[in-house]
């Protein structure tokens, strides 16, 4: 038995909690998998896996052996790392995630990370804040750029490192496109949205949690969305093709400036204002592309993209 490909083949699972999916992750076949953890199973001597016809869960002993799953895929990562970079040269896979709407942020770090380091691959997930949290927990995402007002999780300490603060805007069409990008507007009061046909995000956004408190604390009321969507892309296409308007902040309006026939208006009354960083697990030993990583996310360079392309976008 292959313990470490079995180690693998299990947090697989946890993940895509269906034994065919983890399978195919693994490029590998279902009764292959399903003969792996079994042999797990009885190289421990104990039942990892729940038995029914379709996944279940894990028992309490496999809870803990997936714990160490993750630390071990964690430590042979740090280790093929180690073996494979050179001085000044780090090299391997960088799993990175942000919440939908600092995508674009983390898109931008991502390309700018790999022209400094092109020995570095990264990886670049949308997650919700929740799912975030759980990726920082697990070990299965390194670097997180999400809310640091929620990064306190029991049990896990998290170091942040914060790197913008958004400000929201209400995206709308122009009754005139512009001659050559999206223009940004005067400011508009929280209450006047709230009487639009709003396209928001879905009720398990944390971004919609923030849209939803602005609004109820504007109008004394919740405020019920024409059009939900857990994409931010379908916000933008939404607005671009019919008659609704969305909330966006400035990281997203910043990377729909070419679409001219769009405007943006900053939005007051309340003024909401959320802070953005990238985070990490502590106690986890850094691999070469995450310490490559860390250091260039302090660095002016740095600093100075997520300054342009976020926050009040300059204006």
């Amino acid at each position: 038995m292959n313990l470490l490909a079995s180690m693998r083949y299990l947090v697989a699972l946890s993940e895509h909690k269906h034994f065919g999916r983890a399978a195919a992750a693994c490029h590998i076949t279902q009764p292959a998998l399903s003969n792996a953890l079994r042999a797990l199973e009885s190289e421990f001597g104990v039942v990892i896996v729940k038995r029914a016809r379709v996944y279940v869960g894990l028992t309490h002993e496999g809870e803990r052996v997936l714990a160490t799953a993750q630390r071990m895929l964690r430590d042979n990562e740090v280790l093929l790392q180690e073996l494979r970079s050179e001085a000044g040269e780090p090299r391997g896979s960088l799993r990175m995630a942000a919440v939908p709407t600092a995508i674009p942020m983390l898109s931008r770090f991502a390309a700018m990370l790999h022209q400094r380091h092109p020995g570095i691959v990264p990886g670049v997930i949308s997650m919700s804040s929740q799912e975030l949290e759980t990726g920082l927990e697990s070990l299965s995402v390194d670097l997180a750029l999400g809310y640091t007002e929620r990064m306190h999780m029991p049990g896990i300490k998290l170091t942040a490192w914060p790197q913008s603060v958004e400000h929201y805007f209400l995206l709308r069409r122009a009754a005139v496109p512009s001659d050559d990008q999206l223009r940004i507007g005067k400011p508009l009061a929280w209450a006047d949205a709230a009487k639009l046909p709003l396209c928001l995000l879905t009720p398990d956004m944390h971004n919609r949690a923030i849209v939803d408190q602005a609004l109820r604390e504007a109008v004394g009321t919740v405020v019920a969305p024409a059009i939900e969507t857990n994409s931010v892309l379908a916000l933008v296409l939404a607005v671009t093709a019919g008659k609704v308007s969305s909330v966006l902040p400035g990281a997203m309006v910043a990377a729909v400036r070419s679409y001219r026939e769009l405007e943006a208006l900053p939005l007051v009354a309340p003024e909401i204002r959320t802070p953005i960083g990238f985070m990490t697990q502590d106690g986890v030993r850094a691999s070469r592309a995450l310490e490559a990583a860390l250091a260039f996310l302090q660095t002016p360079e740095w600093l100075a993209q997520a300054a342009l392309h976020s926050g009040t976008l300059g204006e």
